[in-house]
């Protein structure tokens, strides 16, 4: 293909993050689409095309349903769908696309896993998985490059029409399949941009937006990743207005209002803060993120009291807060943020919470595994220093803190680490503990406060 000709598109419909299988398997698919499925798409000639990364590492989970999604689904030359844990979102994606594109659909999952009826007898290419749910096929690859290239024969692919004889695929107008291409260019020229601005300031990440228009016709992807750059600048007010611009499906998503609920709460409107968690809460059920964010709001609340003297609104808030992020946790004991919140909580208590000391090692083993699990992020690393801290273990402390400066992402983040460090200095401190294990907690903390600036 020539330099300067547009490698054609290849969607990818696929679940994301880690998710279990039938059998309890976690499956690391983000590990799936990096090392198998993106290689195999760029090595048969194609672009890829997923689901929008976010900043935190991970991914937003499907595409936003509206006019994007039925567009990649429709105007990508190709499209590679795992169908490995029966997803609704996948099937039903793969259902307008064999409805749609008579053929250039190929299917894979991990190898062992049945799979459902209705497609059971189609072509679908295999997988192994290692013992921890990672990719471990060296073949792989180069089947999946053989796939593609054999869809471009143009034999039927979808069993709709395999099936039924005398329909015929819509007919799509090469400029329309153009215009897409631009807008998909035009949304990964955006992010660069925005990757740019994150590193000047709110006004750079503002001059971004005023270029963008009406936020509802650009793609969710963008959209998101406009927010989260308010959110690493620390413009919280920007991010509250532009929730209130975005389409309405986009807005009333979990990850949308958790980060409305974020941003309320940093801007110092709690009360509505709490609100939007909660009413998330009452609609999407429990979740350890929504958890955590409504406990950060109860441990702000708890410190306003304090400082205005009010000992007794001060005790019953630390109780909401410890209340919560310990409902987190025991949401999904795989995540271990809302835990080291819990334990910390209990430290700062007059007396101590006795409940920490069996919780701690719990909290540990969940962020060891995370970090075991070869993708840990800043939170991870943050999360095993603040345990060493609690735990009175310097060694430990000292030896997690290199690991958790490398990983900062948002000065925002070792900052948040700092104050709860601070919290625990000044709680020991009040109770006359050992002043050794305070001033190399103060060293770290002061470490941590440096990197935020």
């Amino acid at each position: 293909m020539p330099a300067d000709q547009p490698r054609p598109l290849c969607f990818v419909l696929m679940p994301f993050g880690l998710k279990p299988d039938a059998g309890g398997l976690v499956i690391d698919f983000d590990g799936i689409y990096r090392e198998l499925i993106a290689p195999s798409i760029r090595a048969a000639g194609l672009e890829p095309v997923c689901a929008d990364e976010d900043l935190s590492g991970g991914v937003i989970h499907r595409p936003i349903f509206h006019k994007p999604m039925f567009e990649r689904l429709l105007l990508c030359d190709y499209a590679v769908a795992d169908v490995t844990t029966a997803n609704a979102n996948v099937f039903y994606e793969l259902g307008v696309r064999h409805a749609m594109r008579p053929h250039t659909t190929v299917l894979l999952h991990a190898e062992g896993r049945q799979l459902p009826f209705d497609i059971a007898p189609m072509r679908a290419l295999s997988y192994r998985l290692d013992a921890g749910g990672e990719p471990a096929d060296s073949d792989f690859r180069r089947k999946l490059v053989a796939m593609l290239e054999a869809a471009r024969e143009a034999s039927p692919d979808s069993p709709v029409y395999q099936l039924l004889e005398g329909i015929h695929a819509p007919e799509i107008a090469h400029a329309k399949t153009d215009i897409f291409r631009e807008q998909v260019r035009y949304s990964e020229g955006i992010k660069e941009r925005l990757a740019a601005a994150r590193k000047q300031g709110p006004d750079a990440v503002a001059a971004v937006e005023s270029e963008l228009g009406e936020m509802a016709d650009r793609e969710a992807g963008v959209v998101v990743d406009l927010l989260l750059s308010y959110r690493a600048v620390k413009a919280w007010e920007r991010m509250i207005a532009l929730t209130e611009k975005m389409p309405l499906p986009l807005r009333n998503t979990v990850m949308v209002q958790e980060q409305l609920g974020l941003a309320l709460n940093r801007a110092g409107r709690g009360e509505e803060a709490e609100r939007v968690l909660l009413q998330v809460l009452d609609k999407h059920g429990a979740s350890s993120e929504t958890y955590a964010l409504l406990g950060r709001i109860y441990k702000d609340l708890w410190e306003a009291a304090l400082r205005d003297g009010r000992q007794a609104l001060a005790a019953g808030v630390l109780e909401k807060a410890i209340g919560a992020y310990l409902r987190g946790f025991e949401t999904d004991w795989r995540d271990a943020y809302p835990g080291v919140n819990a334990v910390t909580l209990m430290e700062l208590r007059q007396p101590p919470d006795a409940r920490r000391e069996e919780l701690l090692p719990v909290v540990r083993y969940a962020v060891e595994r995370k970090i075991a699990s070869g993708k840990p992020d800043y939170w991870d690393y943050a999360t095993r220093l603040e345990l060493a801290v609690l735990a009175k273990d310097r060694g430990r402390a000292e030896a997690a803190l290199p690991d958790a400066l490398a990983a900062i992402r948002e000065k925002w983040e070792p900052e948040t680490t700092a104050r709860n460090l601070r919290l625990i200095r000044e709680a020991r401190a009040a109770r006359g503990e050992d002043p050794v294990s305070i001033d190399w907690t103060d060293q770290i903390e002061h470490e941590l406060s440096s990197a935020a600036r």
